[in-house]
């Protein structure tokens, strides 16, 4: 898939609004484990924000997870499954940062402490949760609150998904 172009503005020592950054995003990542390519595209440490800064809040290595009190913005491609191979559930959650998780109903089944914002830009993809599934398509939006979850692409061609990750507290 084409690389996601990243536009970044700012302000100049006179508070004049500026772009900051324009280009594609440096910070791609390929997840062999789970087989997706993840650009990711800001990260916030603080609520409120803190948007006096003038450097690459993306450029840094992270897992999955937004920081405490922070926000994850990136990209997801999604691999057709049939391109996929063999996915280890171990290794899925050590390159995503996340701790082992149970008895997982899917290799790539797990959980973030997190409300997330998921928009299906290009493709179809199947989430699933522990008793059902959910199809989406292009311009789907999915609100996910802190629930386990894996997503699969049963298509051919590859899926991208823009993806907002807000810390969250533990659910009750």
């Amino acid at each position: 898939m084409k690389p996601v172009r990243r536009i970044v503005t700012g302000h100049d020592s006179q508070g004049k609004a500026i772009v900051l950054l324009d280009g594609a995003a440096p910070n791609v990542r390929e997840r062999k484990a789970v087989s997706v390519v993840s650009t990711l595209l800001w990260v916030t440490e603080e609520s409120p924000a803190d948007i006096s800064g003038r450097s690459d809040r993306a450029a840094r290595d992270i897992g999955v997870p937004p920081p405490p009190n922070g926000t994850i913005f990136r990209m997801v491609d999604f691999l057709p499954a049939s391109e996929a191979g063999t996915i280890e559930h171990a290794a899925v959650m050590r390159e995503m940062g996340l701790p082992e998780h149970g008895s997982a109903e899917h290799a790539t089944m797990h959980r973030t402490r997190s409300v997330d914002y998921a928009i299906v830009i290009e493709g179809e993809i199947d989430m699933l949760l522990g008793e059902s599934e959910v199809h989406l398509s292009a311009g789907d939006v999915m609100v996910q609150q802190g629930t386990s979850h894996a997503w699969v692409n049963r298509g051919a061609k590859p899926c991208r998904i823009a993806f907002v990750l807000v810390d969250a507290k533990v659910p009750r």
